[in-house]
């Protein structure tokens, strides 16, 4: 999940509130070991997810099944509530880029490209992790996008590792997007996770030399999610004030793992693979 205007995501260019400025934390081993468990419980929920969702469903079935499972493993939505977010996901479809609120009519149909992205507290640590669902058959188009923005995290992550920088996680994802001729997101970026939702660092996708270029330490945990449209680069926000969508109509596609950075490379605390 990422902050924008209105305190839900982490907007590139826009002011943050004194909270969410304070200075980059590292992690204890005890607080390492109780986040392993807040992204396991993330990693399940989105499996889950992936194997339950087919055409027909609502993005308010999922959300109900994502609240229930992470209420039943001892957490608590990171979302809900949220800044007044009504969600324990966030369902976004197709167009929408990110932050599409759950809804009962919205059906979910064969051909369509969702992200699921949801977070859990528990005993005080947060985990998030997002992913892309081609439901049913998609059109190849949205397969490579699909298939290139997990890629781009992945080329993201591999930068990962104590006495690396910021921007070689973002130099390698940007590289890969515009390699495969989609564009990068740059209203949105990952950030900085743990003991509240959304800490320093900023996670830019992108080269920039807007905030500075951070090194990594063994210890630091981030939520690193590129988010890639098919056209434009450029976002617009629905009337919900929550909802962002593509201006040109095109498909969208995010993929984000909470990753803990070690002296020697990193550790996907969010990995569905494990679970």
């Amino acid at each position: 999940m990422n902050i924008f205007s209105n305190l839900l995501s982490q907007p590139t260019r826009n002011s943050r509130s004194p909270k969410q400025r304070r200075g980059i934390e590292i992690k204890s081993p005890r607080e390492i070991e109780v986040m392993r468990q807040s992204a396991r419980i993330v990693a399940i929920v989105l499996k889950e997810i992936s194997q339950l969702v087919q055409p027909g469903m609502t993005t308010a079935d999922l959300d109900a099944h994502a609240e229930k499972r992470i209420r039943e493993m001892g957490a608590i939505p990171s979302f809900k509530g949220y800044h007044g977010f009504p969600g324990s996901i966030c369902a976004s479809i197709n167009n929408e880029v990110v932050h599409g609120i759950p809804n009962p009519k919205k059906v979910i149909r064969a051909g369509d490209v969702l992200k699921v992205d949801t977070g859990a507290c528990y005993e005080g640590f947060h985990g998030d992790s997002c992913i892309t669902i081609a439901v049913g058959e998609v059109v190849p188009e949205a397969a490579r996008l699909i298939r290139v923005a997990e890629e781009a995290l992945y080329k993201g992550i591999e930068q990962v590792k104590a006495g690396n920088y910021l921007m070689d996680i973002a130099g390698a994802i940007e590289d890969h997007v515009k390699a495969n001729r989609f564009s990068v997101v740059e209203d949105f970026t990952g950030h900085g996770v743990g003991r509240n939702l959304h800490e320093e660092p900023s996670v830019f996708n992108f080269r920039t030399r807007e905030l500075p270029n951070v090194k990594l330490r063994a210890g630091m945990t981030l939520a690193i999610e590129p988010i890639l449209n098919a056209g434009s680069k450029h976002t617009r926000i629905l009337s919900d004030r929550w909802t962002a969508v593509t201006v040109d109509n095109s498909l969208s596609a995010q993929f984000e793992h909470t990753v803990l950075v070690t002296e020697t490379g990193y550790e996907i605390l969010t990995d569905r693979n494990l679970v």
